[in-house]
């Protein structure tokens, strides 16, 4: 970009040169003024005109002069070229650039690093987060945690990454990949998320497909394993090691390619805040750019802001590419999913409704930070004070025990573990103690089931509605019932649940995502007294649409869309509108559907329709609305049966959905797991 260089008064008229061969209204101009041309055709300058006064000059916006042959304008100036750096952040996060009063609350939230100020400022002596499995183990409050991550984002920007550019992070559950996930998106920059579990060619694939410029990666021997590959193949701008020492990398292959490890980015970041900090530039900046949230372009500051002059400073708008999220490309290579912060921060701000976090509930994390699922649980428990324990699969029971978690949120297999577990210790129980155990199960889901009725939570897909007089006799009989059987289930819980309660340690409930829940697994929980809520939703969709609540938990569901989300199911053939009760493809709408998949504009078009609606490819139904009767609570949640591609034909014509079969012979403890095939 050219600009003029900065000239005082005096300079004006004698160091630099610089003078108007003809103006109209010298008084107009101030101090002194200059127009500036440039090249337009042969033998013609475009001329824009700038003016001066005391030691700053503007440019004065939408207005030109013409040609210079056609005004009889002469001018000289002496000009220069400078590179511009272009400064992106959250203004609420980075508080030097943005003075504002109060605290801040989620209206004010542009970008999902904007909820650290205002976790900083709620919770800052609270402990956020504890990763005791890794070397060192550590525990860090809110404030330390804000912290962290602007000393990263810093070092980030002092290592060279410019915003909109992508990184690549290929890592496990751990504080760090967090601090490297807010970091990257404090200063603008896009990551590109996967585990490092996954294969070379894989990550490869990902890397190259996403245009990534740099790569962070979990620990040397990730390192060791792609950096041949990546040498030859991708060429990364810097590698950044979030645990391990550059000692303990074995493959030098990538020479000339700059290695941080993690230490040594926070403390390129903490030095430079500290500079700028010491320097005064921040109090010098100007009050306008402190409370804008517009772009800025501060041609020229004071001579002594020599920071400030050189920066074009943008703040993150919430349609900005937060994430590239690659799905697991089981059809084909995966795609990748643009989610924007918009669509996040719908995720953080409507998850409360399905987890009513409070300051200082502990949650147990073991789930991949890059799948969606887990990666919009934990913005949400850090947006609410929450604290969140790092365990791994080695250490998820022992955890679980240790630190007594008030929720857990996983996938549906630790359920199905959990559930597996409990079942083999009551089998290798002595015989009458094992006799009783089943036994009192026995009776507490036929209570159960009997208390759905008469509370109105009992699922039908039936749209007629039962006669004042049947549901009167139907509410009867499932109150006497579940009265003789209720002493037994006391009992149960009294000698059996309880312990079984102590020993899995969830306090108030756990919640599954991410998968299909068994019925007979979601049964069971509810029965021996652990409250179990499932949710729905996929990676194109931030990813939760729909989930249970503690005050309705519809058992055979998956709860009713959150808050702003639409549902509709519709023919898998015609496209039209199904009734409730009816089965077919469901489609969703909402703030929180992604973006659309990078660089592959087909497959968004065949996933989002123009009207926003997204296509899940999942078969299910909506429950019909009842005023009476054993459904009257269930109207308006959502029944998955399923995907659509799964659906076995038989030559007869008929339709077997395979998932109903598969958990029918899951409830056998011989059968651990199942696929049901056919043509």
């Amino acid at each position: 970009m050219t600009t003029a260089t900065p000239l005082s008064a005096s300079s004006f008229s004698s160091n630099r040169m610089a003078m108007v061969s003809s103006t109209f209204s010298s008084a107009y101009y101030g101090t002194g003024a200059a127009d500036i041309t440039k090249r337009h055709a042969a033998f013609q300058f475009l001329v824009s005109r700038y003016h001066f006064n005391n030691s700053k000059m503007f440019l004065q916006k939408q207005r030109n002069y013409g040609f210079s042959a056609r005004r009889g304008f002469r001018v000289s100036c002496e000009t220069k070229t400078e590179e511009i750096k272009i400064r992106r952040c959250s203004p609420n996060l980075e508080r030097a650039l943005v003075s504002r009063n109060g605290a801040l609350t989620s209206d004010d939230w542009r970008a999902v690093p904007d909820i650290w100020r205002s976790s900083a400022e709620k919770y800052g002596d609270q402990v956020a987060v504890v990763d005791p499995h890794h070397d060192p183990p550590t525990s860090m409050t809110y404030k330390q945690l804000e912290q962290e991550i602007l000393d990263f984002s810093e070092g980030l920007r002092v290592i060279g990454v410019k915003p909109d550019e992508k990184l690549a992070l290929f890592a496990d559950n751990s504080y760090r990949w967090l601090v490297a996930d807010q970091g990257m998106m404090a200063m603008g920059a896009v990551d590109v998320v996967r585990g490092s579990r996954s294969s070379v060619e894989e990550l490869l694939q990902i890397y190259n497909h996403s245009e990534s410029v740099a790569l962070a990666v979990d620990n040397p021997e990730l390192f060791n394993r792609i950096a041949e590959t990546f040498s030859s193949k991708a060429a990364p701008r810097f590698v950044i090691l979030l645990w391990g020492e550059k000692s303990s990398l074995t493959i030098n292959v990538m020479e000339g390619i700059p290695i941080f490890n993690y230490k040594e980015i926070i403390d390129l970041g903490r030095e430079s805040c500290k500079a700028f900090f010491d320097s005064g530039d921040a109090r010098r900046m100007p009050e306008y750019l402190r409370n804008s949230s517009e772009t800025v372009f501060p041609l020229c500051l004071d001579q002594d802001a020599t920071l400030w002059q050189h920066y074009k400073y943008e703040t993150i708008s919430s349609d900005d590419i937060a994430t590239l999220v690659y799905t697991s490309g089981t059809t084909g290579n995966p795609k990748g999913v643009m989610l924007t912060h918009k669509n996040l921060l719908h995720q953080i701000n409507n998850f409360w409704e399905i987890v009513p976090a409070q300051p200082a509930d502990r949650f147990l994390s073991m789930l991949p930070p890059w799948h969606a699922y887990e990666r919009a649980c934990e913005y949400f428990i850090f947006a609410n004070g929450a604290e969140q324990v790092y365990t791994t699969v080695r250490n998820f029971k022992v955890d679980l025990q240790q630190y007594q978690p008030h929720y857990l949120i996983s996938v549906p297999l630790v359920f199905e573990t959990l559930y597996s577990g409990i079942q083999k210790q009551i089998s290798t129980s002595s015989t009458l103690r094992k006799l009783l155990a089943f036994t009192f199960i026995k009776i507490s889901l036929a209570y159960m089931e009997m208390k759905r009725i008469y509370e109105g939570t009992y699922l039908t897909r039936s749209q007629n509605e039962q006669s004042y007089f049947v549901s009167i006799l139907g509410w009867l009989r499932a109150r006497i019932f579940a009265a003789i059987l209720l002493p037994v289930h006391m009992l149960a819980e009294k000698l059996v649940y309880s312990k079984i309660q102590s020993a899995i340690g969830i306090r108030k409930a756990g919640v599954s995502g991410g998968g299909s829940l068994p019925a007979h697994v979601d049964k069971f929980f509810e029965a021996i007294g652990v409250v179990l809520l499932n949710g729905y939703g996929m990676t194109e969709s931030s990813p939760v649409l729909a989930a249970r609540q503690l005050s309705n938990n519809v058992l055979g569901s998956v709860g009713h869309p959150i808050r702003h989300t639409e549902f509709k199911i519709v023919d898998a053939e015609t496209g039209k509108s199904l009734p409730y009760g009816s089965k077919g493809i469901v489609r969703v709408r909402g703030p929180q559907v992604m973006k659309g998949y990078y660089k592959n504009p087909l497959a968004t078009k065949q996933a989002v329709d123009e009207d926003g609606w997204l296509n899940t490819g999942d078969l299910g139904w909506i429950a019909p609305y009842h005023s009476r009767g054993k459904s009257r609570r269930c109207g308006g949640v959502i029944v998955l049966e399923g995907r659509a591609k799964d659906t076995i034909v038989l030559s007869t014509g008929e339709n077997v959905e395979p998932l109903e079969l598969e958990e029918a012979a899951m409830k056998s403890s011989l059968i651990q797991q199942i696929v049901v095939i056919g043509q």
